[in-house]
């Protein structure tokens, strides 16, 4: 029996737009329910239809985009349900995430985890929103890649794709880079020190005050309450 396997450049060109098209659903230039096209894709990344078509199958199968009838691909939306589903298993899972890197994170990556908090630190003396988010980002997922669990940072970084909000950033909300700087400190101190029970009960925390945020935010209208 002959079995077929992907070539290796397909497989290579299709990540590409994948992660390219994952950074702008982060970066909010593709936002909810905008559209994907696949002829823009093919001629934008000179690439056959195949791998602008697995791209889009990828983002579909990790639930960041929508296969609609007579439209295509678009970006997925949540509703408030969802979202609020989704949180609850996200403030575990963070929690965990910061409990493993409390016992496992390397040298290394303590670093990175420090470098991030300073990132923060400035970003919130400039009181520059949208820098404190890339900032938050970037610390966010340095603890998931010192959890040394590379299925719970993947599960991770698609639940925060997915659950990305429509507008610009939630940290131009009033008094939330403050706050928000504040609890990253005290969870890089427990990771620091080694305390995985702080370390989780203070992530999860952190996590669920990030989502009232959201809600509050639906509450003032424009995100699906269905």
């Amino acid at each position: 029996m002959t079995t077929t396997t992907s070539s290796p450049l397909r497989v290579n060109l299709s990540d590409k737009i994948r992660e390219a098209l994952e950074e702008e659903i982060v970066s909010g230039k593709l936002y909810a329910g905008c559209r994907i096209d696949e002829q823009e894709l093919m001629e934008r990344f000179e690439v056959s239809r195949t791998p602008a078509r697995e791209a889009i199958q990828q983002l579909a199968t990790a639930g960041l985009v929508d296969m609609v009838p007579r439209h295509g691909a678009v970006v997925a939306t949540l509703s408030l349900t969802e979202y609020v589903a989704m949180l609850e298993m996200l403030t575990e899972l963070e929690g965990l995430a910061a409990r493993l890197s409390a016992r496992r994170m390397p040298a290394a990556l303590r670093k990175d985890l420090e470098a991030s908090m300073h990132a923060c630190d400035q970003a919130a003396a400039q009181d520059d929103p949208v820098a404190y988010e890339t900032a938050n980002r970037w610390f966010h997922e340095t603890i998931y890649d010192g959890s040394l669990n590379e299925v719970l940072a993947r599960y991770l970084r698609q639940m925060r794709l997915r659950m990305r909000h429509p507008q610009r950033s939630l940290f131009d909300r009033p008094n939330r880079v403050k706050n928000s700087l504040g609890e990253h400190k005290t969870i890089v101190q427990a990771i620091l020190a080694g305390d995985e029970d702080a370390a989780d009960d203070l992530m999860s925390r952190h996590i669920s005050s990030g989502g009232n945020v959201y809600v509050d935010a639906v509450a003032r209208g424009g995100v699906s309450k269905k």
